[in-house]
């Protein structure tokens, strides 16, 4: 019995010691996951707390957002911006066949903005209310009203990206909403959509740019110092997150947390102080220790009490 309450009284300490090294995941679905991202309570940035999600096969990343989840196609770091598909919004497989669909949106206390590289293409909309005409025309007669237009004769409805056809009895035209809540109104008057957007390619112009489906949302690296300083090899090389409950700046380490970098001394006051950071067992382990070393202290004081009776458990002996 013995053995066992030492058994686990290690094994919660060496969980609580894991738990502090090797708390935020680094991928999903083969897409890295860095700052200011995560997909742990308590890592990244607190503006993106929850914005992301990793199935539990961690096979699929999706992004949160009020009109759903969105899984993620590519985060990019350099050029910050993530890629999501919306399974709602028109494929070629489709065909003329427009099936109902809900307008993408973002929530707007983050710091995630729709692109301005992305290009949506309506159907079937409804003329009495969307101005549809080809718009260098239009503009040049109404240039008040021209960011308002539907692009009719655009290149994206007259070449329809990845598509072997061209739309017969559908009417197309091409728009770009400056806010989500431009393509709730639009969709409003409008059978179905498509979002396009403009890859760079790295090739020169005017051929450094291909249409591919999907949404592009920008996004915001917020930089601190405090986070540059927790991340320099030189100070320890720890992991950016935050207090899950105040949302204070936390470092996290291999061997513990800081408010500042690994290896400052101040360290050593956090691991002997209980921290609830993204999930951690910490508290958990803590009170189980203490519990598990009174049970140690407790057994121990049986036995020296206890009479011996070579095994055979009695009234005066039971320990249950």
């Amino acid at each position: 019995m013995l053995l066992l309450f030492t058994h686990l009284l290690l094994s919660l300490l060496l969980d609580t010691t894991k738990s502090q090294s090797s708390i935020c995941r680094t991928s999903c679905a083969n897409i890295s996951i860095k700052y200011p991202f995560s997909i742990d309570d308590g890592c990244g940035s607190p503006y993106y707390r929850h914005i992301l999600s990793c199935s539990d096969s961690e096979k699929k990343l999706e992004l949160r957002t009020p009109s759903g989840r969105y899984e993620v196609r590519n985060i990019s770091y350099a050029d910050p911006h993530i890629v999501v598909t919306d399974p709602f919004m028109w494929k070629c497989e489709d065909g003329e066949n427009f099936r109902p669909t809900r307008p993408f949106s973002l929530d707007t206390s983050t710091k995630l903005k729709l692109s301005t590289q992305n290009e949506y293409m309506f159907f079937n909309c409804s003329e009495k209310h969307v101005i549809i005409q080809p718009k260098p025309m239009f503009c040049e007669h109404f240039p008040e009203h021209c960011d308002s237009s539907c692009e009719s004769a655009s290149y994206l409805c007259r070449h329809l990206p990845g598509c072997s056809f061209s739309l017969t009895s559908s009417s197309c035209c091409s728009y770009y909403p400056k806010a989500s809540e431009s393509l709730r109104l639009m969709l409003k008057y409008c059978t179905s959509y498509a979002s396009v957007y403009w890859r760079d390619v790295g090739f020169p112009q005017p051929y450094d740019q291909v249409p591919e489906y999907g949404i592009r949302v920008d996004f915001d690296i917020p930089v601190t110092t405090h986070c540059l300083q927790c991340q320099d090899t030189m100070k320890g090389g720890g992991t950016c997150g935050f207090d899950t409950v105040t949302q204070s700046f936390m470092c996290l380490c291999k061997d513990g947390n800081s408010t500042t970098h690994c290896k400052d001394q101040e360290i050593a006051q956090h691991n002997r102080k209980v921290h609830v950071i993204a999930g951690t067992v910490t508290a958990f382990s803590a009170a189980g220790a203490i519990g598990i070393g009174a049970g140690i202290w407790y057994l121990k004081k049986l036995r020296a009490t206890a009479p011996v009776t070579c095994g055979v458990q009695t009234n005066d002996n039971r320990l249950f």
